[in-house]
């Protein structure tokens, strides 16, 4: 064997970045028994280097970390791997929420969190995971979705503009997905969220409306400067056709 090969990943292996010793007690306490196996890491240079390992099915990572801090890390890890990732916020700081998803984040959680509410999520983004997986195992070259100059390759997992290739996160093709499929209608808020982040829309949870602009971003105004992905107040998201003047922007 081949002792520089990276390991499989296991599926209910988890990586706990975070400097709180107890906490990470805490967590290993609680989910161990929901058959999770937890790994904690309490610096973010060691965090990276075993994020990077290929053993792990999911990191939970804080934004508050010695050495490199929670974004830093984050984005080293895109930068290479597509792990999932889920990021613990300080409760009220939105900017560090709006930033993680930015960076390429799955989902976030403030602290303090109930640590039902932490498997929930994470189980949540496993779920999408694995179904992202399968769809593209099952999916065949031709397998495809076309709205104007935008182009999925559901097999491939890869999205095109204009002919050239557009990176993203699970969680964005998934959204990207789900509005392409519906183009010139609108998908609630409601369905998206159980569809893209796989739970039952809150109040106060604005994940959405972030990967949205993400992918306004990433995807640029159609020619002429038209919006591609229009939010409608109240509602949810309409991916607009060219040609056709819907919803509100």
């Amino acid at each position: 064997m081949d002792m520089t090969e990276k390991p499989t990943a296991q599926p209910d292996r988890l990586l706990v970045i975070d400097d709180d010793v107890k906490l990470c007690d805490l967590v290993r306490e609680y989910l161990e028994p929901e058959g999770f196996d937890i790994e904690a890491v309490h610096d973010g240079t060691r965090g990276l280097e075993r994020a990077l390992s290929a053993a792990h099915a999911l990191v939970v990572l804080d934004v508050m970390l010695p050495g490199c801090n929670g974004f830093e890390v984050l984005r080293r890890i895109r930068a290479e791997s597509n792990i999932p990732v889920l990021m613990l916020t300080a409760r009220g700081e939105d900017v560090d929420r709006v930033v993680g998803l930015e960076i390429g984040a799955d989902d976030y959680l403030p602290k303090p969190f109930n640590p039902r509410e932490l498997a929930a999520r994470i189980r949540a983004i496993l779920r999408r995971a694995a179904r992202s997986s399968d769809a593209q195992s099952a999916s065949a070259d031709t397998d495809r979705i076309s709205v104007g100059d935008v182009e999925m390759d559901l097999g491939a997992r890869v999205v095109r503009r204009a002919g050239e290739s557009i990176e993203l996160t699970g969680v964005e093709f998934t959204f990207l997905e789900a509005l392409l499929r519906s183009a010139g209608s609108v998908v609630s808020r409601t369905e998206l969220s159980k569809t893209v982040l796989d739970r039952a829309l809150t109040p106060y949870d604005r994940s959405l409306d972030t990967h949205a602009s993400n992918l306004r971003k990433k995807l640029g105004h159609r020619v002429g400067g038209a919006e591609r992905i229009k939010t409608i107040r109240g509602v949810g998201y309409l991916y607009a056709i060219a040609g056709v003047a819907d919803g509100e922007s």
